[in-house]
């Protein structure tokens, strides 16, 4: 009866000690493991290279090849996966949004009119199809988001003065912001239909200039990147007043900011162009943190579209 009992204490411990074992190796194995990554296109080298979200370490080059030229809007998929614009083939190109395995051309622009359409920015609206800036055609491109197939123009060529468009985004209300970078202005889109409503944001609102990527931020407000000044201006993201320049001239060396976004940590990520950098900034103050991503770091060259995973 006593060695029974030993036997007893004995299988007790050693369960006790196993789950401590396997819960040590689970804490290593999270400790190690980003939780999340950020995505950048390097548009000189054909690749979409993949940083550790929290320190901004080179993990590896995660989608390249099978067509993909010149990439530059970035965009995950209901789905997870990874869509990326190839801007030298009218294309938008699909890879798995864990491996990065390439999974197939989902779009062919081209194919909808015979014509080249010249791929910008992508984004999933809120009816979850995928929406494509036509920078050459000066329209966007409405794709399902299952089978690729095309729906429609969803915003007509030139509509309310739009040249050459770059990126889009949608609003907390559900309307299209786009960034019409020969007009100098951010132009606001019914996200039911499409029908132009208005200038949002114009170059008379604090000198716009050229302008790429835009977010609406954790505040509300829209944020939006301007090229030729290399500032980041925030409007308000209800009357799209000029608030201030959130990130100053040249803060941090900022030069040709392009993609912007923020993080899980709800802190500015800012792809530099002409230093093929990604700049860190303080998502409250817009302060300069770091230099987040640095192009010695995995060979980053001519960053264009950032995004969180």
């Amino acid at each position: 009866m006593i060695k029974f009992i030993d036997l007893q204490r004995r299988f007790v411990l050693w369960v006790v000690l196993f789950a401590l074992l396997i819960g040590s190796q689970s804490t290593q194995l999270t400790a190690s493991t980003p939780e999340f990554s950020l995505f950048v296109s390097s548009f000189n080298t054909n690749e979409v290279k993949r940083y550790d979200g929290a320190s901004g370490a080179f993990m590896d080059n995660f989608a390249s090849g099978f067509g993909l030229t010149r990439p530059i809007g970035l965009a995950f998929g209901p789905s997870g996966n990874l869509y990326v614009a190839s801007l030298w083939t009218d294309e938008v190109v699909r890879y798995d949004g864990s491996t990065g395995a390439y999974i197939d051309t989902f779009v062919d622009t081209e194919k909808s009119f015979n014509v080249a359409e010249l791929p910008f920015g992508l984004r999933f609206g809120p009816d979850e199809n995928l929406y494509v800036v036509s920078s050459e055609m000066d329209q966007v491109l409405r794709y399902d988001s299952f089978t690729g197939a095309f729906i429609d123009v969803f915003v007509s060529k030139g509509s309310g003065g739009l040249d050459d468009p770059l990126f889009l985004t949608f609003g907390p209300n559900g309307d299209l912001f786009i960034t019409s970078s020969y007009t100098d202005d951010v132009k606001r889109y019914s996200g039911a239909n499409g029908e132009y409503i208005e200038d949002f944001v114009s170059v008379r609102d604090a000198g716009l200039r050229e302008p790429q990527g835009l977010v609406f931020g954790p505040d509300g407000h829209l944020y939006v990147a301007s090229f030729n000044t290399d500032e980041i201006k925030r409007y308000n993201g209800q009357t799209g007043e000029f608030i201030d320049n959130f990130v100053s001239t040249g803060a941090g060396e900022l030069d040709g900011p392009v993609g912007i976004a923020f993080g899980p940590d709800n802190q500015l990520y800012v792809a530099s162009f002409n230093t093929n950098e990604v700049k860190q900034f303080d998502g409250t103050t817009g302060t300069f943190i770091s230099n987040f991503v640095i192009q010695d770091d995995g060979g980053l060259d001519k960053p264009l579209d950032i995004v969180f995973n």
